[in-house]
């Protein structure tokens, strides 16, 4: 393996924290990963991994070296396509990652026609509720649908998701119909977390004055991920606060039901993450403009709520 495969394996290690997953994505024998990255530890002169039984781990020299790696692997890609013309072919895989209803609803449907334009691309996709680590586990750009923490990486603002309060038909018809936050104590609402164990805030609203208020709720089912969220409904356990786009047409066929229409949720912002790059590769930057384009419905919605 050349200096610059063994680079690429080392960078892997470091991203995913193990040889086996790092030997997994890149398609190669897990003892080839383990002698390249003791190869460039020998040219290098330095331990750049702590490895025990249980993870690897980069040590102050690895830290240091993975991100020179990091760059140089990133001009190198951009390197190969540099005399391409703009409108040459794309090559190479994308590592992506998403909310499940984005990329049932969204982006799935018009794949075939950006992978029938760039046929040398090929893509996995993630779709997961749960917050991914970008840089760790190798994703080119992460999709995200609600607030960002405090993070390193670039955001793209692409816009804002409009949400929605309903229960289903059969709820309404049992239960009534809440015409304020103030007779929410007398129905039951679907719990949302993202790591089951966590507390739920409640029943969301914008007041008047912008600010974000919660209403204590009871509630017989907390789930932490977006379709048993919308099948829980659709079963009338609950009411859930969803994004509009993605309930429309239940809306319209009566099998749900909106309640407390000047109680919405703020909307929530819709974000592009990809980490700090000197030069993107192409093939990085062109999905990117894609997806924007691809998920624009989500956040139009937004603009007619």
């Amino acid at each position: 393996m050349n200096t610059l495969d063994a680079m690429n394996a080392f960078a892997r290690v470091a991203e995913l924290g193990s040889f086996t997953q790092a030997a997994a994505s890149l398609g190669l024998p897990k003892a080839s990963v383990s002698t390249a990255v003791q190869q460039l530890e020998a040219q290098l002169g330095t331990r750049l991994l702590h490895r025990t039984t249980r993870r690897v781990s980069l040590t102050q020299d690895g830290q240091v070296f993975h991100d020179r790696c990091r760059d140089l692997l990133d001009d190198m890609d951009e390197l190969r396509t540099l005399f391409q013309p703009a409108s040459g072919g794309l090559n190479g895989r994308l590592r992506v990652d998403m909310p499940i209803g984005v990329a049932r609803d969204h982006v799935l449907p018009k794949l075939p026609a950006f992978l029938t334009a760039h046929p040398g691309l090929s893509v996995e996709l993630s779709s997961t509720d749960r917050r991914v680590d970008l840089v760790r586990e190798g994703f080119d750009c992460v999709l995200r649908v609600g607030a960002l923490g405090d993070s390193s990486l670039v955001a793209r603002p692409l816009g804002a998701c409009a949400l929605v309060n309903c229960a289903s038909a059969d709820y309404v018809a049992q239960h009534g119909q809440p015409r304020t936050p103030d007779e929410l104590a007398t129905h039951r609402l679907v719990h949302y977390v993202t790591e089951l164990g966590a507390r739920s805030p409640g029943f969301e609203y914008q007041a008047d004055d912008g600010q974000n208020r919660f209403v204590p709720m009871p509630g017989a089912l907390t789930v932490n991920n977006s379709e048993a969220y919308r099948s829980a409904c659709l079963a009338g356990l609950g009411i859930v606060q969803v994004p509009r786009v993605g309930v429309a047409d239940l809306l319209r066929e009566g099998r749900l039901v909106e309640v407390l229409p000047d109680w919405r949720p703020a909307p929530m912002p819709v974000t592009l993450l990809y980490a700090h790059r000197r030069n993107l590769p192409r093939r990085v930057q062109v999905f990117m403009q894609w997806l924007g384009e691809a998920v624009a419905p989500l956040v139009a919605q937004s603009a007619k709520a």
